[in-house]
Formats: C-alpha cells, sequence, structure tokens
C-alpha cells in the first residue's frame, strides 16, 4: 500500500499533509478485534439494531449526541460500530492515506465486506496518491464501491492534466469535499473534526491534534445519509473504475486474489499491531454500550453544503449552506459566543460581523493555534495579517501551546510517551452561543470553508451538551494550555525559521484560499 501524499495549493491541503496521514485508517478502526487478524470471527455481543432500536424507540422524534473529546474513544467508537455494523457502512471524507495502520485497515475494510456488509467509500481527489492496483483491488469487490469526489488531481490524471486543470479552472480545482461522515446500518454516526489520520486520534508519535467529534443516533442519522446520497449521486462523484479504465482491463481476477491475501497474512501477523491499539480493542465491548447509554437525546440539525458548494459566478466567493445557517446562529448570540477553530482567517464580512456582536454587548472568545502549535503557515499568515484587527474589535483571542498541560488529560497512555511526546495542535472545529447552542463539524473559520470546501456539522440547542463543549474549550483557553494573543507575544515562542517562512507566507495573496 502506498502512502498518500499531495502538495497543492494553500488551505487545508497544506494542513491536512501531516506526519502520517491515513484515510484507510478508518478501517483500522475498523478493526473490531483481533480475531480479525485470525480470519474474521464471528462477532460477539448484540448486533446494532437489538442495542439501537430501543433507545431510539424510548425517544420518537428525537436524536442522541455524545461528545467525543478523545482520540482514543473517538477511535474506539469507530472500530466497536464497524464490528457491529449488519448491513452497510458509509463513509465520506477528505484524507484517504495509507501507512503501515494503513495496511491494517484496508484489511479491515475488506473483511467487513466479506462479511456481507455493504460499503461505500467517498474521499476527495485532491489527497489521493494510491496506487491504481490497490484502489481497483478493493473497489472491484462486489460489496465495496470507491467514488472519488471532483478527480481534478490525483486518480486518472496526469501530471500535464493536474498543471491544465490549475491554470483552465482555478476556482473548481480549489473546491473540495471537506466533508467527514462515518455511518453504520443508517442507525448510527460520527462527524467532526478529525481526519482518518494518526495524529487525530492521539497515535502519531510526533505531531498531534487536539479535536472534537460527535456521536450520534436517531433521525439526526437519516439526514446525514440523505447528504451523503446526494454527494453519492451527484456527477462530481466518479467511481474509481471509470477513472481508471486501461488499469482495470489490465488487473486479472487471480492478482485482485493475491492483493486479498496478502492483506490477510498481513494482519494475520500480530507483532504488526501496536499494543496499544490491541489492548483497545480488545476491551471495546465493555465500553462503548456504556457510552450509548449516556448520551443526551434531543432535536438537532444536520448542516451540509451541496456537491459543488454554491453556483460558482462570484469568483472564490459565494458561501454556502452551511455558512448560512452558522453566520445566522451568531446573529441570534445575546450574551457569548466561545469558538474553536484551528485556522483563524475572517472571510469577508466576518469581522464586522464580529464587530458588531461585541458593540451590543456580546462576549466573543476565540480559541486557535499558536505559531508554535499550527501544523499550517499558510493559514496563520492569513491570521497573524488579521491579529490585531482582530483584537481591536474587542475578541479575546487564545493561541493554543505546542506543550499544553491538558495533554495529559487528553491520551490515557501519555505517560509512555512523555520523554518523546509529540507536538500539539488544534484541530477542532466548535461553536457554543449562548452557553445553549452547540456546532460540532468541519467548518473551519476561514474563506475556504465558508466559500469553497463542502462542509457538514451538526447544531442543536441543549445545554448540557453545550456547557460539556465550552467547558472543554476554556480548559483548552486556560493559561496552563495557551497564550492570551493580547498580551503574551505567543509568536516569540516559535523557533526561528518558522517565524522567517512566516514572513514568506504573509508577502502572498493567499486569503480568498486559505
Amino acid at each position: 500500500m502506498t502512502v498518500f501524499r499531495k502538495f497543492l495549493l494553500p488551505s487545508e491541503v497544506f494542513r491536512n499533509i501531516s506526519k502520517s496521514s491515513i484515510f484507510i485508517a478508518l478501517w483500522l478502526f475498523c478493526c473490531p478485534s483481533p480475531t480479525f487478524a485470525r480470519g474474521h470471527s464471528e462477532n460477539v455481543g448484540p448486533g446494532l439494531s437489538q442495542l439501537i432500536s430501543p433507545l431510539v424507540d424510548r425517544h420518537p422524534g428525537q436524536s442522541a449526541a455524545q461528545v467525543l473529546e478523545k482520540g482514543e474513544e473517538s477511535l474506539l467508537a469507530r472500530a466497536w460500530l464497524t464490528d457491529h455494523a449488519e448491513a452497510a457502512i458509509d463513509v465520506q471524507y477528505f484524507i484517504w492515506s495509507t501507512d503501515n495502520v494503513g495496511i491494517l485497515a484496508a484489511e479491515a475494510l475488506l473483511g467487513a465486506a466479506e462479511r456481507g456488509v455493504k460499503v461505500r467509500v467517498l474521499v476527495d481527489d485532491l489527497l489521493v496518491d494510491a496506487s491504481a492496483e490497490s484502489l481497483l483491488a478493493l473497489a472491484l469487490h462486489p460489496r465495496i464501491e470507491i467514488r472519488i469526489y471532483n478527480p481534478l488531481h490525483s486518480v486518472g490524471t496526469s501530471k500535464a492534466g493536474q498543471i491544465a486543470n490549475l491554470v483552465t479552472d482555478f476556482r473548481s480545482a480549489n473546491q473540495r469535499m471537506h466533508d467527514k461522515t462515518f455511518m453504520v446500518d443508517g442507525r448510527v454516526a460520527i462527524t467532526g473534526g478529525r481526519n482518518m489520520a494518526d495524529e487525530y486520534f492521539d497515535f502519531d508519535q510526533r505531531y498531534n491534534f487536539r479535536d472534537r467529534d460527535i456521536l450520534l443516533l436517531g433521525p439526526v442519522v437519516e439526514d446525514m445519509e440523505r447528504s451523503f446520497e446526494r454527494f453519492w449521486q451527484s456527477p462530481l462523484a466518479v467511481p474509481v473504475a471509470d477513472l481508471l479504465r486501461k488499469e482495470v482491463a489490465g488487473i486479472p481476477p487471480w492478482r485482485i486474489g493475491e492483493i486479498y491475501a496478502e492483506l490477510h497474512a498481513y494482519a494475520g501477523q500480530p507483532e504488526n499491531f501496536a499494543p496499544e491499539v490491541r489492548q483497545a480493542l480488545t476491551d471495546l465491548p465493555k465500553k462503548f454500550p456504556a457510552l450509548i447509554e449516556t448520551m443526551v437525546w434531543d432535536e438537532m440539525k444536520f448542516l451540509s453544503d451541496l456537491p459543488g458548494k454554491n453556483a460558482g459566478d462570484k469568483g472564490l466567493g459565494g458561501g454556502g449552506r452551511t455558512t448560512s445557517a452558522l453566520v445566522s446562529a451568531l446573529r441570534q448570540a445575546q450574551k457569548t459566543i466561545t469558538i474553536q477553530t484551528p485556522y483563524l482567517v475572517m472571510p469577508e464580512g466576518g469581522l464586522e460581523l464580529f464587530r458588531g456582536l461585541v458593540a451590543r454587548g456580546v462576549k466573543v472568545r476565540i480559541s486557535t493555534n499558536s505559531l508554535a502549535s499550527t501544523d499550517n503557515l499558510q493559514a496563520f499568515s492569513g491570521y497573524r495579517k488579521q491579529r490585531r484587527e482582530l483584537l481591536q474589535a474587542g475578541i479575546e483571542i487564545r493561541e493554543f501551546r505546542p506543550d499544553p498541560a491538558i495533554r495529559t488529560e487528553l491520551i490515557e497512555r501519555y505517560p509512555k510517551l512523555k520523554k518523546h511526546a509529540p507536538i500539539f495542535a488544534l484541530h477542532a472545529k466548535t461553536l457554543v452561543i449562548d452557553g445553549e447552542i452547540l456546532f460540532i463539524g468541519t467548518f473551519n473559520l476561514d474563506p475556504r470553508s465558508a466559500n469553497l470546501n463542502t462542509e457538514v456539522g451538526v447544531l442543536v440547542t441543549n445545554a448540557e451538551l453545550a456547557t460539556q463543549a465550552e467547558r472543554a474549550i476554556e480548559q483548552d483557553m486556560a493559561p496552563a494550555n495557551s497564550w492570551n494573543a493580547a498580551t503574551d507575544n505567543p509568536d516569540a515562542e516559535a523557533g526561528f525559521m518558522k517565524r522567517m517562512k512566516l514572513r514568506f507566507w504573509k508577502l502572498l495573496p493567499l486569503d480568498p484560499i486559505l
């Protein structure tokens, strides 16, 4: 399996080209237990229908949610859900990358299909860099379908074609599907900020993201499935086999079987499972049912953009359904707004909106990355050019430290990592209004999320959930975890070379695509 890597434009492209990006790592989380490595044994315990149906029946018209703060618990949730899938797994993600762990993940995807589960994967084209043979072997399985969104850069596109697409249609080349959804049997789902890579689940040894997901049951999952179906049926979503017609003709059936056998053989070697992953997967049956029982029930709304985002008649602008919904929610604020966003570059009209909110007495606080913690100098350069205006507008800003004290709480096994602790950075995308309205999703506070990338998320008016998320953000904003942008001079905490690179990026007119 090939490590996926692609570098194109200043955007979340830069943000997500991280140390060991793994899209197929979704199926590491789908490696439900070491029994998979021994030949995909029977599932143990109740199926999803048996576990979830009674809960949904007791709360007609309502959905359930549980905020997943820790990467490990979010990983465990995906693993347990995949192990108990009875009919279908639908996933929609921005990154698809493989490494050693990704090989195990790909094997688990194959195992789910071999158990009879229908698997559909929709992935954005920009960062895909798998070999044609690897993609086709999975896509040609009778129960696996893989489609590529807006294929202008990677799958089936030559280098010359990539350049031509950039030159002739710069806007389309920058329109990416940033959605991150994971749905099982149309009954339970996860969405939020996490891409499928080690660093989003606290398993990277060099770089780790502070992120946030939300686990969902009930009618909101049906809305997510409808959104997925819109994208799946869109002309922008192209089957892998259609993009790789020559390769399809050249791959014999025996080679496909050989690839499957290689995946199973690799996963059958116990040494290929990290001890902590193996132990976590072994503990799953004890943890997940209890997690579901503690979920909060209320009415919830799933926000999602349409394929293509907008009509495209406003250049690199244009907004979208998610943008409009979030702006509308912000305008309703009466007392407080608390935002956590890894990339803070105000879109057109954004600064004026927040100035107006502050002027009428709304307290606005934003938690974002510092220069020392950010993984994306291009996006940070946009924020750095606006920072003084943001502070003058009355917005309180806290910049996350690369060595926050909270890291010992976020990662249970942190004592083992202490000698070689990874750099920490924010990646959560969360909005809390008046301590009652909560949004968790994929939307960054920047022009790219506002105008170019398709985005998703869940909006709910529930004081319990909103307070839980706001307290977590406030903890991240505490002095031990973040610097005060107005008083602490956090830029000085970054290394000399990083500061010099920032100067270069600030010279470029990149803001509309950040």
